[in-house]
């Protein structure tokens, strides 16, 4: 029997024979490891296990604990879910059914049917029902011909309009139970390993994401290995809903969004003001240590200069359209790195100038339909943290050091400590789709590696998920309530430089090409705060939050005191208020708690004799008197040390 080489996650090579699934080899491993495989991984693409392995290949045996092995049980989830809603209602027509971050969705023609609640029960408990069952999910081949032929028979017409973007290929099914579905794959071994179902909202959906098809009823849905987990899950489902920024937003007073300005078009009010340059500044003090150099560009540019990016034509279906004055079209801005090349090559560029370091909180925009716009996180203006760095080959594994430690900075200081890193390299099969010279890229991956390394970063590498003009470095954020957000972003790029002739004048007279590297730590400013707001549930830290401290007075006789604290506060700088309304101390204190200020500061008649304070912090409750010079002491070294925690 011909053999072939597995290499393991550890480096280590088992020799199997020709055709060996996944489930046999972890069979050879152990038991226990085999009962709990929900799928392998094989050359970084998923399979289920049940699938002959014909190669050498690298090969991860995938657990619920992985990624990999959340999307196969959420795939095969959302074929169990199918299989019930075509035993309830025969006749329904699918359309796609694909795992999503948390859960799954299938996006379903009922025809005149519209889901309810109690639809949504019905088929839970069917699904129960089936996964109760345990039959396998079982893969086959077929000719296309012989895949049309069978959804024709059904009357399926989006299986059929699938197929025709397939002709020519290989066409997979799945079967389980009474359904069949056409699918790539991948699926778990069975459907009794589903434990835990719990159907969560119906939605409408366009065909294919086009207003002008028709629109289906898309279910969510999301699945676990135990109730345990389904219980939690949900948990963090209702804390995300007291969490979600549009919600808060509006109670805090920190951004409207109003038809009257434009869907996606936010409003910054005077207190999310404060948190947003708050960052800012922030961010700012930081690069001015690090030696950056601020720029300002504008929010238009001449559409040529796009053409030259290659941002217009080749993305104009995310961009406005153009604005034609006099004789020349212009675009509203929909890049700022285009404008900071224009900076870099205004003048001759000498290898001692190199690195020089532009950054700009620039404004773009880009045009998203209004079904995709979501509060502050999908939006049609937002402003980047941008910044573009110019610099000699040599110096590039430095720089990336410098950022990487700068971002990481960031996140720390803002409470951000669980995440990890995707180094997203090229495909080295597919050379073609990517820009620049090969020993370029080659020496880019090395050095992001390595400074990811020297770093401490914890990575893995995404193979072709490189942007088309050099590799890249994506942060990816966990927040307070266990979710993935990709924020920061640092990006080399080799294909800039050349479309635009960016030059400098090298140690040896002759002229050369100079390295970017693209770098938004933030990300976004709107999507940032978005998530920021929901990290921390508009509990800010004392040094981002909007108001710091407010004083009350317990009646009208010490209003006199209150005015003489309030003003040594706002003299020190703190971001406080008084509160001389004509109401009882205890409504005080509860609407104050509401507003999630972190300070109030209580002033009576004994506080008043003694030259003190009463303080109470937000959550906390009463910590006791004080004198007014402790209080401003630990309240500024606090601001100055951006503690999280008060």
């Amino acid at each position: 029997m011909e053999k072939i080489k597995i290499t393991f996650p550890d480096g280590t090579i088992k020799e199997f024979d020709k055709g060996t699934t996944g489930r046999q080899i972890a069979e050879s491993i152990s038991k226990g490891l085999a009962k709990e495989a929900l799928a392998v991984e094989v050359n970084g693409e998923v399979w289920d296990l049940s699938r002959a392995i014909a190669n050498d290949a690298s090969l991860k045996i995938l657990k619920w604990a992985d990624d990999g092995g959340k999307y196969a049980f959420w795939h095969s989830s959302a074929h169990l879910m199918a299989e019930a809603i075509e035993n309830i209602y025969p006749g329904t027509k699918f359309s796609i059914g694909p795992p999503i971050e948390n859960g799954f969705y299938y996006d379903i023609d009922m025809g005149d049917h519209t889901l309810t609640g109690d639809d949504l029960s019905k088929i839970e408990e069917t699904m129960y029902k089936f996964a109760g069952r345990d039959v396998p999910y079982q893969r086959e081949e077929k000719q296309w011909e012989d895949a049309v032929v069978y959804f024709k028979k059904k009357g399926d017409p989006y299986k059929l309009e699938l197929l025709e973007d397939l002709k020519g290929q290989t066409i997979s099914f799945y079967h389980q139970g009474n359904f069949t579905d056409l699918c790539y794959g991948p699926h778990i071994p069975s459907t009794g390993r589903i434990k835990a179902i719990k159907l969560l909202s119906v939605a409408g959906a366009y065909w294919r994401g086009s207003e002008k098809n028709k629109m289906l009823q898309r279910i969510y849905g999301v699945t676990f290995p135990t109730k345990q987990e389904l219980d939690e899950h949900l948990y963090r489902l209702e804390e995300a809903k007291r969490r979600d920024h549009r919600k808060l937003g509006q109670e805090l007073e920190l951004f409207l969004l109003t038809p009257k300005v434009g869907g996606g078009l936010p409003l910054w009010l005077p207190k999310g003001t404060i948190v947003r340059e708050t960052l800012e500044n922030f961010l700012r003090e930081e690069q001015k240590k690090r030696g950056y150099l601020s720029v300002v560009t504008p929010h238009i540019g001449n559409i040529n200069l796009y053409k030259t990016s290659g941002h217009y034509p080749y993305y104009k279906d995310s961009q406005f359209t153009p604005v034609k004055v006099e004789e020349e079209e212009y675009l509203l801005k929909p890049m700022n790195c285009p404008h900071h090349f224009q900076i870099y090559a205004a003048k001759p560029r000498s290898y001692r100038d190199l690195p020089i370091r532009l950054a700009e909180f620039g404004t773009v925009y880009r045009y998203e339909q209004s079904g995709e716009l979501n509060g502050l996180i999908r939006v049609r203006s937002f402003t980047v943290d941008d910044s573009h760095m110019f610099m000699r080959q040599d110096q590039l594994k430095q720089e990336l050091c410098d950022v990487i430690e700068l971002i990481q900075l960031v996140f720390n200081t803002l409470g951000f400590s669980d995440f990890k890193t995707r180094l997203s390299f090229r495909d080295p099969k597919n050379k073609d789709k990517y820009g620049g010279e090969d020993e370029m890229w080659v020496q880019a991956e090395k050095d992001i590696k390595e400074a990811a390394e020297l770093t401490k970063l914890n990575y893995y590498i995404g193979i072709g998920e490189a942007a088309f003009y050099g590799p890249k470095i994506d942060f990816m954020v966990r927040d307070a309530l266990g979710r993935t957000w990709q924020l920061g972003t640092v990006q080399v790029d080799y294909v800039m430089p050349e479309r635009f002739n960016l030059e400098y004048v090298g140690a040896d007279g002759q002229k050369h090409r100079p390295v970017v590297i693209h770098r938004a730590p933030f990300g976004s400013m709107e999507r940032f705060m978005g998530v920021l707001i929901e990290h921390f549930a508009g509990e800010f830290p004392l040094w981002l939050a909007p108001l710091q401290a407010v004083v009350l007075p317990i009646t009208d006789q010490h209003l006199e005191y209150a005015q003489e604290v309030f003003q040594q506060l706002k003299a020190a700088g703190i971001r406080c208020e008084l509160d001389d309304r004509n109401e009882k101390i205890g409504y005080k204190i509860r609407d104050w708690e509401t507003k999630k200020v972190p300070y109030m500061i209580v002033v009576g008649e004994k506080e008043k004799e003694a030259n003190t304070i009463s303080v109470r912090q937000h959550k906390k409750g009463d910590l006791g008197s004080m004198s007014r010079d402790a209080f401003l002491s630990s309240t500024l070294e606090a601001i100055k040390q951006k503690t999280i925690t008060l």
